[in-house]
């Protein structure tokens, strides 16, 4: 209940305030969303299989923000940054739908 709460209040203050993304950082932001999202849906998946640990959770949602981030601004510096970014966001959302296909059959039953 906290967490949903917490994330209500995190969307209203983000839509009342409008917070604007400095342009260093564009390029990085929608590569973390999918790390995060991947980390999320691998959490979730974990709870429902009876093995989640908050230690486990927390270092895999900042690792695989932080391992997307070098490896975009890596392939910015070595001037192939779409590439590098097209394969890590390829990568995230296979784990990302798996994770979700082991989801769907734990609630289903299936």
């Amino acid at each position: 209940m906290i967490a949903v709460l917490g994330l209500v209040v995190g969307v209203v203050v983000g839509l009342l305030v409008r917070p604007e993304v400095p342009a260093v950082v564009e390029p990085y932001l929608p590569i973390a969303v999918v790390a995060a999202l991947d980390a999320v849906f691998g959490g979730l998946r974990a709870m429902l299989d009876g093995i989640f640990v908050d230690k486990v959770f927390v270092v895999s949602f900042l690792s695989n923000v932080v391992v997307a981030a070098l490896i975009v601004f890596l392939g910015d510096k070595l001037g192939v940054g779409a590439q590098l970014s097209t394969g890590v966001v390829v990568v995230f959302g296979i784990r990302i739908f798996s994770n979700a296909a082991a989801i769907r059959r734990h609630v289903f039953r299936a």
